[in-house]
């Protein structure tokens, strides 16, 4: 199977008790999850969230888990560059669906003081990767954290968003514990991600049996993501994407690494049984489609990075509206009387 050697093409482009800490020197698993099946009232239940979090820790406690880590590392890494970027030191980080901890590896203690870390699965957290940063591990819902107002300086969060019930909520959360002019930095996985495999299904579940269903969980439009984050309450944002293309054998090895990465579909709707026929179907038209010169298949995963502000007085902010001196229109002239003056000297 092709993975980490040969592996990438790129193109860029109020709420619970409080800290849950006893020893920030080490390593510690505190429990602050939602009940299970729990969801905001009045939200559409997508996501069968007590799957995912099967799914996650299946995936965490395989005897080669990092064999699955490839994009996670990759996309960690681009967080972990964002975060360097930004001209300043975290005293205290959170990491929102951390997994195994992909963000924390990349960064130094210099930058960041102390990390906690939350995930819904427990066997990610007890598996978590190595870090030179003191680091606490919090059990936790996305949607649900167990940490007071204005505590972190910085909050993460590395393709985990995608499968919370309730987006807008989610990132109300990380508004709230954010202290003022702290920021979140963030990326999740936009709504091309797999459409290749998307396609191939759908075609192949059509011919075969007469229609399809969905088995690429959805995902959230750039454009509604920009939206989010403003009524969440952050301000000063940056939205980018980028496309990450990684080539399998084929169909099947890529479904396979999916699975190990604890990626596969748990929406509700999804079909549970796919026959036989319709899945050598599929993976024949996926090839026949989209194969390489060297007879591979790709993959693409659309990743939306986010940067969002807290507000803080200290920032800047933009002039009040009619309190501009010069007009567009005087612009011209004073391009003309610079030219005059340098003719002159």
């Amino acid at each position: 199977m092709l993975r980490q050697s040969s592996l990438w093409r790129l193109w860029p482009r109020p709420l619970g008790a409080g800290v849950l800490a006893a020893n920030l020197g080490g390593r510690e698993v505190s429990s602050g999850v939602s009940p299970h099946g729990n969801t905001s009232p009045g939200v559409l239940n997508i996501f069968d969230r007590n799957l995912k979090r099967k799914q996650k820790n299946w995936a965490a406690q395989q005897p080669e888990p990092m064999k699955f880590d490839y994009l996670r590392e990759e996309v960690g890494n681009r967080i972990a560059d964002r975060i360097y970027d930004i001209a300043r030191d975290f005293t205290l980080a959170l990491d929102v669906g951390c997994g195994r901890g992909y963000i924390a590896q990349h960064l130094s203690k210099e930058t960041i003081g102390k990390f906690f870390q939350t995930d819904i699965a427990e066997n990610a957290l007890k598996n978590s990767l190595e870090t030179e940063i003191p680091t606490v591990s919090v059990l936790a819902d996305e949607e649900f954290l167990p940490f007071r107002e204005n505590t972190f300086d910085l909050v993460v969060s590395s393709l985990s968003l995608h499968w919370v019930n309730d987006l807008p909520r989610a990132l109300e959360q990380i508004h709230y514990v954010l202290k003022p002019n702290g920021v979140f930095v963030g990326a999740m996985f936009g709504g091309d991600t797999l459409y290749e495999l998307r396609c191939s299904l759908q075609l192949a579940e059509t011919e075969r049996e007469g229609g399809f269903s969905p088995h690429i969980s959805p995902f959230t439009a750039v454009n509604d993501l920009g939206h989010l984050l403003g009524r969440a309450g952050f301000n000063t944002l940056t939205v980018d994407t980028d496309e990450i293309q990684v080539n399998y054998p084929g169909m099947f090895e890529l479904m396979e690494d999916l699975q190990g990465m604890g990626e596969s579909n748990c929406s509700w709707n999804r079909k549970a049984l796919l026959h036989r026929n319709t899945m050598l179907a599929a993976a024949a038209v996926y090839r026949e489609m989209y194969k390489n010169e060297d007879g591979s298949v790709p993959a693409t995963y659309q990743i939306y990075y986010m940067i969002g502000w807290k507000y803080h007085d200290s920032q800047a902010r933009p002039a009040e509206r009619g309190s501009a001196t010069v007009s567009f229109g005087e612009l011209g002239k004073l391009n003309n009387l610079m030219s005059q003056g340098e003719k002159s000297q």
